[in-house]
């Protein structure tokens, strides 16, 4: 977890000293599609032990609503980013100082507040099974032995991450440039809509966790992939011709309560997949894979589409990708009746109670 996030902060740093296109040519682009890869990788490597760190502290009728904080956390980083921008657009400097350097502001903050999440991480305690049985202390898993022993696993957390990172990345990160270029909204409105937007977001995740503690994991899975591929080309298409700010706002609303049936569940979901030796890294690395491939280089797929003429092809590149994941939820036991971490609970009361 302390590697992860200061591989985070290095790609925040690489975007915030990056000399512009005038100066270095095409290394500009090169480099900053480099600092937003080791982001996402990095935020894999985040995902899958912060995902079984939040899914192994909390009691088996609780973890939905435990792991829904993950995403939380994520959405708060989006919004001091997005506060941050609000003070320097309205405060501190002026539209073309904002464009040409203000904007590397952020980045520098990101990567300073490394050194914050560094100390909490070096002074986290360890999670425990029933017995006082260290999870670190169990036997150690590895790639070998991930693949060997999981490979339907792994395979499924590729399905169960693919539309609904590509889904997140879209409608988070890539919607304020959405409602500057295709919207025709002013930087500075598009970036308190997309506040209000957030915060509202963030208030989502707990309560969809809590009701997937309740009726289980895959009924909010399915809807998210069932409304992601009916509803993504007709929300997008009627939000690239919005026009009012507020019928923008409840577009962008409708299609993030659809993906908070992904994102309030999806670390615990994956977690319940692996056993403990494991679970870290069988939850970590196909995501990170998966959200360096498909969720980091949503932006850019985007406006290449845009730059070529053929905005509307992105909508169903996301639409294809939201029903591969539809698929695998289909597939897929509901992991709260399958949970692997129920039964090593069960296995280590068990012998507890032996004498």
């Amino acid at each position: 977890m302390t590697i992860s996030v200061l591989l985070m902060s290095f790609g925040s740093l690489l975007i915030a000293i990056t000399p512009t296109y005038n100066k270095i040519g095409i290394f500009a682009p090169a480099l900053l599609l480099l600092a937003r890869l080791l982001q996402g990788l990095s935020v894999g490597g985040e995902y899958g032990t912060s995902a079984t760190y939040l899914s192994e502290i909390a009691g088996p009728g609780s973890r939905g609503f435990y792991s829904s904080f993950q995403y939380v956390t994520l959405i708060g980083g989006q919004l001091i980013a997005l506060g941050i921008q609000l003070l320097l657009q309205r405060v501190f400097l002026s539209a073309a100082e904002l464009e040409q350097w203000g904007w590397r502001i952020p980045f520098f903050l990101g990567a300073i507040l490394a050194i914050v999440a560094y100390y909490l991480r070096r002074n986290m305690e360890e999670t425990v099974v029933p017995g006082n049985t260290p999870v670190a202390a169990k036997q150690r898993g590895s790639i070998r032995v991930l693949f060997q022993k999981h490979p339907l696993a792994v395979v499924q957390v590729v399905g169960l991450t693919l539309g609904g990172t590509l889904a997140f990345y879209t409608y988070t990160t890539y919607m304020q440039k959405f409602l500057v270029n295709t919207v025709h909204l002013s930087r500075d409105r598009s970036t308190i809509i997309t506040f209000w937007l957030m915060l509202i977001y963030a208030a989502l995740q707990p309560l969809f966790g809590w009701l997937s503690d309740r009726y289980g994991r895959k009924p909010f899975l399915l809807g998210f992939g069932i409304l992601g591929t009916l509803c993504t080309v007709p929300i997008l298409t009627a939000l690239s011709s919005a026009d009012s700010e507020w019928s923008a706002f409840v577009l962008i609303l409708t299609a993030l309560v659809i993906v908070s049936g992904y994102t309030s569940i999806c670390a615990v979901v994956k977690a319940e997949m692996f056993p403990s030796e494991v679970r870290a890294l069988g939850v970590g690395l196909p995501y990170a894979i998966t959200v360096a491939l498909f969720g980091g280089t949503a932006e850019y797929i985007a406006l290449w589409f845009k730059d070529k003429g053929h905005e509307s092809y992105f909508y169903w590149y996301v639409t294809g990708c939201i029903f591969i994941s539809l698929v695998t939820y289909a597939l897929i036991r509901d992991t709260k009746a399958t949970s692997l971490m129920d039964r090593e609970v069960d296995l280590a009361d068990k012998g507890n109670t032996t004498v």
